[in-house]
């Protein structure tokens, strides 16, 4: 097919098309660019470029529509290399890589702390892991002619408890994903156009269900097209903006160490600064005191709650404005219900000033390998060995779950052959490292920025996006005058990870439309991880669940319907977690990777490559490694430690965190299936094909 004058024809047609459209964008930002010089106000470029991203992709999903289970599913499996390797890395560059990566590298350097990896852990486990995708897993799974990875195990291993494992594993870790990726939007759209976070989720959802409500992979394979080239677009620009900006040089990769060198000095200038060890010290006092009030839970609430109701009823006694009496109001509001809740802020409190008194505010120096010294004394040892360890474990843990996320696993079974499935992996690499190469120097870049620029200066005189962005959400960015000088220091403001990319163009000074365009590539990056995402839990739900264990007599056609439904109930379930903020997004997703690696990757290597696995240790091998994931991941989660009443803190393993949990689970999960396999008898029918015929034969 792939060599057929027709299959020609048609990628000269994509080929036309795609161009058309990069035409057309690059038109509207100069459009849109030359109007903010002629006056379109700020307040109506983002809710343009919000909608013109939208409608477009929407336009795109309409024009995809299918029911045509084939088309549904798999795209027609005639998706060419070079386009399946684009969408894929769409795909993949969610809004953990494209939003929050640059932020974890500019908060812990690229060696971490001891209570976070590396920014390079993701770096490098993300990409590595594409390396095991094209050796291990993609040209096996597309020699099978099926439509999900839960059909792998249903045929590989037969029976029914394979695939429903499978299936509920890919819910599981899907869910978790997309979660992140719903939340990235929320934020993206309430920036854009002003409105609450809450309503801002259900704008950009809209966006989600026109692109995969409609179309399926059909559709989601060329709205991803078109936001991969938006997202290039929009990261490559502001971080090359501000490498000539700085350096005098747009190519950031290649000259951003020489900003290094300079955060070095900062660094040494910033911890010896008077003013900044004054703000650590009174940090330090803050966590004195809620650790006293941690030492008489009971007593340290009756009083809060006393002093805050007296100060109502004071200002009302006295006649105060109303807008003082309604702050009281809600500080009232905002003490603590009972003495669960209590423990479980003043603890999460006290462990923000401990860290903010440190030297630097807590923020590892950006180019140390680890943390702690390999030659200080014993305590420096033990933080640089903790510090190594959970660098390895959490970039082994993103590598191996590369090799098991169900959604990308799935793109690969939409080329037409073998041979260009492996390309596309290629493809997908190659488009992915235009911007992995740029996410560690546009953090250093912005760590300049703010520590050159930013600090040092007058409170009253900020830049506006400050309080714009504080406004979406306080955990973004905070900047309290702790010391009351009126002046910025480096332990007064705090940024989060979610923040950096986001408002890296207000930062270095670059006109609004490049924040239109980069607010448009985070919606871009968040929805089309989202698309593929939902298409994976509503197949799971309604072809590898429903279709064999409920109603086995549903039609191809009734399939693709049910799927529909279920993904827009799911849609509307993860919009309503996500509102709830239960997490930043690059821990969801680092959490997400844990669990994939450790449901699918062991049993499906064993299943490719041994004949000697059978049915009975890949169920073991994924209960057992997906079990001791979850166990571990659940058992340090604060919420669930203050349900039981249990210790504030973690019980740390080696002192490996929560979100490389696949680190247990992958090892046991090879062992269990291993030794289950070797313990029972092999299977008696045959096993099937890994090699399709037909497949070989093109």
């Amino acid at each position: 097919m792939a060599d057929s004058a027709a299959y020609a024809a048609y990628k000269r047609r994509l080929h036309r098309m795609v161009a058309t459209y990069v035409a057309a964008m690059l038109a509207f930002i100069g459009v849109m660019a030359w109007a903010e010089v002629n006056g379109l106000s700020r307040f109506w470029i983002g809710p343009i470029f919000m909608f013109a991203s939208v409608m477009m992709y929407a336009g795109v999903g309409i024009y995809g529509r299918t029911s045509d289970p084939e088309e549904y599913y798999v795209a027609g499996r005639r998706i060419p290399a070079m386009y399946n390797g684009m969408a894929a890395a769409a795909d993949w560059m969610s809004a953990a890589s494209f939003i929050s990566m640059a932020g974890g590298l500019y908060l812990q350097g690229f060696g971490g702390t001891e209570q976070a990896a590396g920014g390079l852990a993701y770096v490098m486990g993300w990409t590595g892991g594409f390396c095991l995708v094209a050796l291990l897993i993609a040209p096996h799974l597309r020699r099978l002619n099926l439509y999900t990875v839960p059909d792998y195990f249903g045929k590989r291993y037969g029976g029914r408890w394979p695939r429903v494992i499978a299936a509920l594993s890919a819910m599981l870790c899907s869910f978790t994903y997309v979660i992140a990726q719903i939340y990235g939007i929320g934020l993206i759209a309430s920036r854009l156009t002003g409105v609450q976070f809450e309503i801002g989720i259900l704008l950009g959802l809209g966006g989600v269900l026109l692109c995969s409500f409609l179309g399926g992979m059909r559709a989601i394979t060329w709205t991803q097209v078109a936001q991969y080239m938006i997202m290039l677009l929009a990261f490559l620009i502001p971080v090359s903006w501000l490498a000539y900006k700085q350096l005098g040089n747009p190519a950031a990769p290649l000259v951003y160490g020489l900003q290094l060198e300079k955060i070095a000095q900062l660094e040494d200038k910033l911890a010896q600064d008077p003013k900044e060890r004054e703000v650590a010290a009174i940090f330090a006092r803050r966590a004195q005191e809620y650790e006293a009030r941690l030492a008489d839970i009971e007593g340290a609430l009756q009083r809060e709650r006393a002093q805050a109701q007296a100060r109502v009823r004071q200002l009302k006694a006295q006649g105060a404005d109303s807008a003082l009496i309604v702050q009281a109001n809600r500080e009232l509001a905002a003490v603590p219900k009972d003495a669960a809740q209590a423990r479980e802020r003043w603890t999460k409190a006290m462990q923000e000033a401990q860290d903010r008194a440190k030297p630097l505010g807590g923020l590892p120096r950006h180019s140390l390998p680890f943390a702690g010294d390999p030659d200080g004394t014993a305590e420096e040892r033990e933080a640089f060995s903790t510090s190594r360890r959970n660098f390895l474990a959490l970039m082994f843990c993103l590598m191996v779950g590369t090799a098991g996320l169900p959604h990308l696993l799935t793109r690969y079974y939409t080329t037409p052959t073998v041979a260009e499935a492996r390309s596309s992996v290629a493809w997908s690499i190659f488009f992915i490292a235009l911007v992995y190469l740029a996410a560690p120097a546009l953090a250093v870049l912005v760590k300049f920025e703010v520590m050159n620029n930013l600090v040092g200066s007058s409170i009253d005189a900020l830049p506006a996006w400050i309080a714009q962005w504080a406004k979406v959400d306080s955990s973004l960015i905070s900047v309290a005058d702790v010391n009351g000088d009126r002046i910025l220091q480096w332990g007064e403001i705090r940024i989060g990870a979610d923040m950096i990319m986001l408002a890296t163009p207000e930062l270095g000074g670059l006109p609004y439309v490049v924040s239109g365009l980069v607010a448009a590539g985070g919606l871009a990056a968040a929805l089309s991880t989202a698309d593929g995402l939902l298409l994976t839990i509503s197949n799971a739900m309604v072809r590898d669940i429903y279709s064999h264990e409920v109603n086995r007599n549903v039609t191809p056609e009734q399939r693709v319907i049910l799927s529909k439904f279920a993904l827009l109930a799911v849609a509307l379930v993860a919009a309503f977690v996500a509102s709830i903020k239960p997490a930043e997004i690059l821990p969801l997703v680092s959490a997400s990777f844990s669990l994939a690696a450790s449901a699918f990757v062991p049993a499906m290597v064993l299943g490719i490559f041994w004949p000697r696995a059978n049915r009975r240790g890949a169920v073991a091998g994924m209960l057992a490694g997906l079990g001791i994931t979850v166990c571990y991941m659940t058992m340090n989660a604060q919420a669930f430690r203050a349900f039981w009443g249990m210790a504030p803190g973690q019980d740390l393993w080696f002192g490996i965190l929560p979100v490389s949990a696949g680190v247990f689970g992958v090892p046991l999960g090879f062992a269990v299936a291993i030794a289950v396999s070797l313990l029972t008898r092999p299977i008696a029918a045959p096993e099937p094909q890994l090699t399709d015929p037909r497949a070989s034969a093109r």
